[in-house]
C-alpha cells in the first residue's frame, strides 16, 4: 500500500471516531502545560492510528502526542497528532483536525490532515503535489503582503510574561504590514489556508513536532516555504529525541515569506 492511500484511509476512519465524541467530551488540563488539554477522543484516535501504522508498517518508528515514542530503529518515523486544537474540540468548536505525517530521516515525505467538521481531507507526498478532497491546491500568486490575510498563533507564557509582550509587538507589526489577521487556533486549518491560497502566511512560536510534519509537507507541495519563525530550516534530525522540543514556524508563499521575514527580523523565538 502506498503512503497516500494509507493516510487517506486511516484519517477517514479517525474522522468518524472524532465525530462520535464531538460535543460530548470532558477535558483535563495536562499538569505539565496549562495550554494543553486532553480528552478521551485524543486517546481513542491515537490508539487507532498507532495500531494502524503498526500493522501496515511494523518496522517504522512512531511519535504520537499521547502515546509517546515507539522506537523501531527505523529511518522512517510516523508523527501523529490525534486531535489538533483539543481546546477547541473540548468546548464544541469545529476548528480542529487530525494529522499524520511521515519522515524519512529528517525529511517530511508524506502527510495528511482531516478536518471532520469541514469535510476536508488534505494529502501530500513528496514530489507529487498537494490536494484537498483530491483536488490540487496551491499557495496564492499574490506578491504583496498588504493584500493578504495573515494568521498568527500565540500562547501566553505566564512563566515568562516578557516573552509574550515581545511577541505581541512583532504580531502588531505583522498586522500593520498585512491586510488583516485571522486565527482559528488550529494547525490543522490555518497552515492549510495558506496552502490553499486563502491566507498569505501563518506563524506560530509554540508548537511541537506533531504540529509541523504533516502540514509542512502539504504546504510545501502546494508551493509554500516552511521555516522556523525566524526563517531557519526546521531540524528533524533524530526525531525520536525531539518529542518534547518546542518548534516555531513561519509558512507562506515564497514572495510573502520573504516579506514576513523582513518584518520579523529575527525578533521571535527560534
Amino acid at each position: 500500500m502506498d503512503y497516500r492511500t494509507f493516510i487517506k484511509e486511516q484519517l477517514t476512519k479517525a474522522a468518524h471516531i472524532a465525530e462520535s465524541y464531538f460535543g460530548n467530551v470532558s477535558a483535563t488540563v495536562k499538569p505539565e502545560d496549562n495550554n494543553q488539554v486532553l480528552t478521551d477522543a485524543d486517546i481513542a484516535i491515537g490508539k487507532h492510528l498507532v495500531a494502524a501504522v503498526g500493522q501496515a508498517f511494523p518496522t517504522h518508528n512512531i511519535i504520537d502526542e499521547e502515546a509517546g515514542v515507539i522506537d523501531k530503529k527505523s529511518p522512517f518515523t510516523w508523527v501523529i497528532d490525534p486531535v489538533e486544537a483539543t481546546s477547541n474540540f473540548a468546548v464544541g468548536l469545529p476548528q480542529y483536525g487530525i494529522m499524520i505525517g511521515l519522515l524519512d530521516g529528517p525529511t517530511p515525505i508524506a502527510g495528511g490532515i482531516v478536518a471532520p467538521a469541514y469535510n476536508k481531507l488534505y494529502l501530500a507526498e513528496k514530489g507529487k503535489g498537494a490536494t484537498c478532497n483530491d483536488k490540487p491546491i496551491h499557495v496564492t500568486a499574490e506578491q504583496n503582503l498588504r493584500n493578504m490575510l495573515v494568521s498568527y498563533g500565540i500562547d501566553g507564557h505566564k512563566e515568562n510574561p516578557e516573552r509574550t509582550i515581545r511577541e505581541c509587538r512583532v504580531l502588531a507589526d505583522i498586522v500593520l504590514g498585512a491586510r488583516n489577521m485571522r486565527n482559528t487556533g488550529c494547525e490543522a486549518l490555518d497552515p492549510m489556508y495558506v496552502a490553499e491560497g486563502r491566507y498569505g502566511g501563518r506563524i506560530n512560536t509554540t508548537s511541537k513536532i506533531w504540529d509541523n510534519v504533516a502540514p509542512q509537507i502539504i504546504a510545501e507541495e502546494a508551493g509554500a516555504i516552511w521555516t522556523s519563525a525566524n526563517g531557519l530550516p526546521l531540524d528533524y534530525t533524530n526525531p525520536l529525541t525531539k518529542a518534547e522540543q518546542n518548534f516555531t514556524f513561519c509558512v507562506a508563499s515564497p514572495a510573502l515569506h520573504k516579506q514576513l521575514q523582513a518584518i520579523i527580523k529575527g525578533r521571535l523565538e527560534s
